[in-house]
């Protein structure tokens, strides 16, 4: 008869059982989009059970909830310095514009939150509206006179990166247009709103 060793499955935080889920939530997402994001499937990967998730996050739209606002908080910090750069002169305003398109698209950002908003959890993507007019509202105070209001600027970035994210491929190939167009668009509405 063959015994087999079990090693002990390493004894992990609170916190550090959280991140591991979340990291995983993420990376479920990238890969397999917003569906895959399930309890079952975050627990098979980190190696945890069903139970261990319930009592981190409550549901699956406690999970959902927590990646969004993780995914917030990391697109937030990034587009705000590089915002700051920007307008510094330090860096390229195109780069605002990619890490936007990026943090919908290739990051997730874009499926989760309609996904959530799909399945009638709207109120999930609180901490990233919540994020994003904290962000606006801090920028704001040091926007250059005579620009369009950032408000307003963040409000057609977001939505033409997030409508990218969802539609950009097959739109831009219906229309003949390089997929990359509605970066192209973004950059112009950006640098028009800041010479207006």
């Amino acid at each position: 008869m063959q015994v087999v060793n079990f090693a002990p499955r390493k004894r992990l935080t609170p916190e550090q059982s959280r991140d591991a889920a979340l990291a995983a939530a993420q990376a479920l997402l990238v890969e397999h989009g917003p569906q895959a994001v399930t309890l079952k499937a975050v627990s098979a990967r980190i190696g945890r059970t069903h139970a261990n998730l319930l009592h981190h996050f409550g549901s699956a739209e406690g999970l959902q909830t927590a990646l969004i606002a993780r995914l917030a908080s990391g697109i937030v910090g990034t587009i705000g310095d590089a915002v700051v750069r920007a307008r510094a002169g330090d860096q390229d305003p195109r780069e605002v514009v990619d890490l936007t398109f990026d943090a919908f698209g290739k990051g997730g950002a874009g499926a989760l939150a309609s996904w959530m908003i799909l399945s009638g959890n709207e109120d999930a993507l609180d901490p990233i509206l919540t994020a994003i007019h904290d962000l606006v509202d801090e920028l704001a105070v040091g926007q250059p006179e005579g620009q369009m209001p950032i408000h307003e600027q963040t409000l057609q970035l977001v939505l033409l990166a997030l409508g990218d994210a969802l539609l950009g491929g097959p739109m831009a190939r219906a229309l003949g247009l390089p997929r990359d167009k509605a970066r192209a668009l973004a950059l112009e509405a950006l640098l028009a709103g800041r010479a207006a």
